[in-house]
């Protein structure tokens, strides 16, 4: 909304990659916080449909690719049209890797690079747009990853994804003045889809080692993620890591 303080909160969130683990979680938490919400996936999973379902009036989904700009672009569209102006993003559609650098092939490189980093950079300026557009005031939040503060075998590219979005990120806090604030949430490693591919074993010894004794969980994040979308923190162009002390 137009009138919206420098900070203030959300009225129509946009979630990518809102179908399942912590991207679901997201969507239902600020639901409960009395927002709308428009959220797409590749799938469109009985959860989230439930969730469109049971909101009507405040909830929009629709199978998306985030690397399909022009369906991007129409769904942005859409949600305004449905919901009203958008005033925040939560950008957390990623695919994973586990594969040495050496073993990846130019394809599999550019494909991670382009789901994880070109196309929520895209889908930003679509949003970031509309609210300059309209005088508008708003909030986005990056959801990276620890992998861009540490290394990681098998995540090199991945890692540089996340690491481009923190920078992009710090950037586009200053290029917006206030009038947008843009910050990222690094969760560590959690157990999702995603991580799945590390196997039971490495994920058992990720959690062996971090300081906390446990694994991250979606549950962990989504606080820190409402905080950003909705509270009068003044927190700008920062990185929160949320992974139990792994990384001190």
């Amino acid at each position: 909304m137009s009138d919206l303080p420098p900070i203030g909160p959300a009225s129509v969130v946009v979630v990518s990659g809102g179908s399942r683990g912590l991207g679901l979680a997201i969507v239902t938490d600020v639901l409960d916080r009395g927002a709308k919400v428009a959220a797409f996936a590749r799938t469109i999973t009985p959860e989230l449909q439930q969730l469109a379902d049971a909101h009507p009036d405040r909830v929009l989904v629709a199978s998306v690719d985030v690397n399909d700009h022009k369906a991007l672009t129409a769904f942005i569209k859409d949600a305004e049209a449905a919901l009203g102006p958008i005033d925040a993003l939560v950008n957390n559609a990623a695919v994973g890797q586990d594969a040495m650098h050496i073993h990846m092939s130019p394809q599999q490189i550019g494909d991670i690079i382009a789901t994880n980093l070109t196309s929520p950079l895209v889908l930003t300026r679509a949003v970031l747009r509309r609210i300059m557009a309209r005088g508008g005031r708003g909030r986005v939040v990056m959801v990276t990853s620890v992998c861009a503060q540490r290394g990681y075998s098998g995540l090199v590219a991945y890692s540089a994804t996340k690491g481009g979005l923190d920078s992009a990120m710090r950037t586009l806090a200053r290029e917006m003045h206030g009038r947008v604030l843009v910050n990222s949430v690094a969760p560590g490693f959690f157990a999702s889809e995603m991580s799945s591919v590390l196997g039971d074993q490495q994920l058992e010894t990720i959690a062996r080692r971090t300081p906390s004794g446990r694994m991250v969980e979606p549950d962990n994040i989504v606080p820190v993620v409402r905080t950003l979308l909705f509270e009068d923190t003044n927190l700008n162009g920062q990185v929160i890591t949320i992974d139990g002390g792994s990384s001190i």
